[in-house]
């Protein structure tokens, strides 16, 4: 079986950092080596890095851990983990995420390899709270360049968010791509450091080389949204965000201004009431 790796950044918030790091631990493919990015966290998050590198040993998956003494951003961080790995395929999947599919490893390289044009893949990433609606089917960009989170508060069966599709763009909480495609289309784009549509710029860099951003929804994968940036008191994220889409915009107006997606009119961002860690139990898995 061909390697994988995943990249994993921590700015503190150590009970999702432990969430996330334990259901890893449910993961069957090996071999696997997690790459852990403590950026600068001044919680328990490096006693959660050391508790889960002796857990992952014990079940066969190698840790590389990284620790910055201040937050570096997102994009920095990112880019340092690249660097250092070496296997055949690599995930980036965000601290706030939790497992839904245990499999989730073995679908998404059968997708890459059922179709040799499919780049990077995203899963189907769902709230971890009850009815579970749809958080992110993947990304459509409107022909102005405003970004939308396909199926966003709809029901996670929706037949609409059921099929295998490709897409224009897919968020990095959690994706999969060739490690041999990481290093041809380089680095993130450190101009929008320290975060906020770097991985956006980044499928449109993949789409640029003639390779494609493909959804799967029979891979979900929980995600409690915005907890990786939210509270930081060194990030304004408001401010970022129509910062970087202006950069996102200039960069990539001449492709996304004629490939069709949706017009500015439809653009309808949901805001969806979240539910803290500490009012949510166990959280159902899959196969």
């Amino acid at each position: 079986m061909k390697s994988a790796a995943i990249i994993i950044l921590a700015y503190n918030k150590a009970p999702y950092v432990a969430r996330c790091l334990k259901s890893l631990l449910t993961v069957s493919w090996r071999p696997l080596r997690v790459h852990l990015v403590d950026n600068g966290s001044t919680d328990e998050v490096p006693l959660v890095l050391e508790w889960f590198a002796r857990e992952a040993a014990a079940g066969g998956i190698s840790c590389d851990i990284l620790r910055f003494p201040e937050n570096r951003g997102a994009i920095v961080a990112r880019n340092a983990a690249f660097e250092r790995v070496d296997a055949h395929y690599v995930a980036l999947l965000d601290s706030d995420v939790t497992v839904r599919t245990r499999s989730w490893i073995e679908r998404m390289v059968a997708c890459l390899e059922s179709d040799t044009a499919c780049g990077i893949v995203g899963p189907k990433l769902v709230y971890p709270f009850p009815p579970f609606l749809i958080q992110c089917a993947g990304c459509s960009v409107s022909t102005g360049g405003r970004v939308d989170f396909l199926g966003r508060g709809e029901p996670r069966d929706d037949p609409r968010f059921n099929r295998r599709r490709e897409v224009q763009a897919l968020i990095s909480a959690c994706w999969l791509m060739p490690a041999s495609l990481m290093r041809e289309v380089g680095p993130m784009d450190e101009r929008f450091s320290p975060v906020q549509y770097e991985d956006i710029d980044y499928c449109y860099r993949v789409r640029d080389l003639g390779r494609t951003c493909v959804y799967l929804p029979d891979v979900e994968m929980y995600h409690f949204e915005n907890v990786t940036t939210a509270g930081s008191p060194d990030l304004n994220y408001r401010y970022l965000t129509v910062k970087n889409n202006m950069k996102f915009q200039e960069k990539w107006r001449h492709r996304f201004s004629a490939e069709g997606g949706p017009p500015d009119s439809e653009f309808r961002w949901k805001e969806i009431p979240t539910v803290g860690l500490e009012e949510i139990g166990e959280l159902d898995m899959l196969p």
